[in-house]
């Protein structure tokens, strides 16, 4: 609905689906929904519980996460300063509300976000918060209700910030190991590492009528494909003609649907003494040691004065004589057994994988392929991997599991593929999947940055127990020239957004994100594969060894600890050591 004066004063509002003019009592009075169109608009998170739970029923949870400015982050404005105008703006401290209530005299937990702050995105505060209300919910023994509007992760927040699709998901893991429901509302809209995390890997998934979603944005989209979008793409009825959700509510029938399905998963989850004891011992501690779980030193490597900037090393990172997965599989690896297929219809070239020895140890190798010709680049997508890339390498990781073997996953893409056919096919939900599945996967998993490590395309593969990075990679939550278009006046501002991103190696060991830097030859590994190779090899040798005779559930509880230390208390220590 579009109007000038503040939402709270308006008298009249103009439907921006039909533009009729409706008074203001009356459209509240039909849930913020047009009685003539039916379009819904949007609503901040105040007002969803106001519409979903019992009256006077919902408790906040008691303790707010402290302020955080992890990387210093300062475009045309400070960081700092977007923070003070969304909280002015909206009256609420973050982008999310959490606390528990009830719904038709059900218990709950719910984390309801707000696309008023910041576009709901999601940073260390926004994840810390949504992670306590999961551990409440474990707690108290009760369903969780995550109700999203997000534009997707916070850029200002740099690879922190991608780091909270995985503490949410372990989170969510938790609950689904302990037998307890769990429920995402997608609310318009829904996207980037929102919708690839928490929003689809719950045990349903429901969208409001008028509600988008998808991994990539539609203008993305359009800019990378150069195609026009099929009507109606990525809303709440594709979604469901798509098979991506379970289904579409209209807001006025929302409460009734969420209270059924309360009442469901309460008659039908075990008593404590008959559930199942979980894989692990839940909750994780909040804020346990950040090296507590390393058994190998890490080594930080400084670039060589050439190369100290950051976009340089962006530069490095894409060099197409860059060292490819095959490539390392060939020389660092031995016995490679190429495995194909996602087992539903599709073999995405974007993606390897397959058996390999390592010092005559088995082991399943999975990573990320570009090329080095055009032609290479352009057969393999240049690395960017559809759903059924996501899909098979979750086929590999759950073999290796399945075997004992442990994994090794070599990152190197820009991102998951955007175009029309990955949306259609699940995008979001199949990396999702994978970041839910390494969250609890009973085997020990070594990732490696080789190249370039893109958002939500990169984390798919890279939650692990050790993360390493090779000397001129680079790891962002978005790349340097999509930050400088949504935040500089222009894509030249990139050399800039580069720097404030903090997407270096040394950046990401200094932020704890890296555990430890694989130095490169002297111009950098495209000038020297083999040497480039061997150290891979070694790296990978030393930080594997000591996770072999680890216990499974030790292996995924210190995993789980790994990625819970990035909530926002942790981020606001990094930020003053900085």
């Amino acid at each position: 609905m579009t109007a000038t004066a503040p939402r709270e004063e308006q008298l009249w509002s103009r439907c921006a689906g039909c533009a009729t003019l409706l008074y203001r009592k009356r459209l509240r009075r039909n849930l913020d929904v047009c009685p003539e169109c039916g379009v819904h608009s949007r609503l901040g998170a105040p007002d969803r519980l106001r519409q979903l739970v019992d009256p006077d029923s919902f408790r906040p949870l008691p303790d707010d996460p402290a302020d955080v400015d992890p990387i210093g982050f300062v475009d045309v404005v400070p960081y700092p300063h977007r923070l003070t105008a969304a909280r002015t703006g909206t009256g609420l401290a973050e982008a999310v509300l959490c606390g528990t209530a009830t719904l038709g005299g059900h218990p709950a937990a719910l984390a309801v976000m707000d696309f008023r702050f910041l576009g709901g995105s999601l940073g260390c505060a926004v994840g810390e918060l949504i992670t306590r209300a999961a551990e409440r919910a474990l707690e108290e023994r009760v369903p969780l209700i995550l109700v999203t509007a997000s534009g997707g992760a916070r850029m200002q927040e740099g690879v922190l910030s991608l780091m909270q699709m995985a503490t949410v998901s372990q989170a969510v893991a938790a609950l689904r190991e302990a037998g307890l429901l769990t429920v995402s509302v997608l609310t318009d809209p829904t996207y980037g590492g929102v919708a690839a995390s928490f929003a689809t890997n719950t045990d349903v998934v429901v969208a409001e009528s008028g509600a988008r979603m998808g991994f990539a944005g539609p203008r993305v989209i359009r800019q990378v494909t150069g195609r026009a979008l099929p009507d109606g793409f990525q809303t709440a009825d594709f979604l469901l003609r798509h098979g991506q959700v379970d289904m579409v509510v209209p807001r006025r029938a929302l409460r009734g649907r969420l209270v059924a399905l309360l009442a469901a998963g309460r008659t039908g989850r075990p008593r404590p003494a008959e559930a199942a004891a979980p894989a692990t011992s839940p909750p994780v501690p909040r804020q346990p040691t950040p090296h507590a779980t390393a058994t190998v030193t890490a080594t930080a490597v400084d670039p060589p004065a050439e190369v100290a900037d950051p976009w340089a090393t962006v530069r490095l990172a894409r060099h197409p004589g860059r060292p490819t997965t095959l490539d390392y599989l060939e020389s660092a690896f031995d016995g490679f057994v190429e495995l194909h297929g996602d087992r539903l219809g599709g073999d995405c070239p974007a993606v390897v994988g397959g058996l390999a020895r390592l010092d005559g140890r088995p082991l399943m190798v999975i990573g990320h392929q570009k090329g080095h010709t055009t032609a290479e680049l352009v057969a393999r997508n240049f690395g960017m991997a559809s759903p059924a890339g996501h899909r098979k390498a979750l086929r590999l990781m759950r073999l290796a599991a399945r075997l004992g073997l442990p994994v090794v996953t070599l990152v190197d893409t820009p991102g998951a593929d955007p175009g029309v056919g990955a949306e259609e096919q699940g995008q979001a939900a199949a990396i999702a999947e994978n970041i839910l599945a390494l969250t609890v996967l009973p085997t020990p998993v070594v990732a490696v940055i080789t190249g370039e490590g893109g958002s939500g395309g990169a984390l798919a593969l890279a939650v692990a127990d050790r993360v390493l990075m090779l000397q001129h990679a680079v790891y962002s939550v978005i790349s340097p020239e999509g930050c400088a278009a949504i935040l500089w006046p222009d894509r030249s501002a990139a050399p800039q957004a580069a720097r404030a991103l903090r997407l270096t190696a040394p950046d990401l060991h200094r932020l704890g994100v890296v555990d430890e830097i694989v130095p490169e030859p002297a111009d950098a590994a495209h000038a020297d594969p083999d040497a480039a190779a061997t150290a891979l090899r070694d790296a990978v040798r030393a930080n594997l060894s000591p996770l072999l005779d680890l216990p499974p559930a030790t292996l995924v509880r210190r995993r789980r600890q790994r990625f819970r230390r990035f909530g926002a208390a942790r981020a606001g220590n990094r930020a003053g050591a900085r």
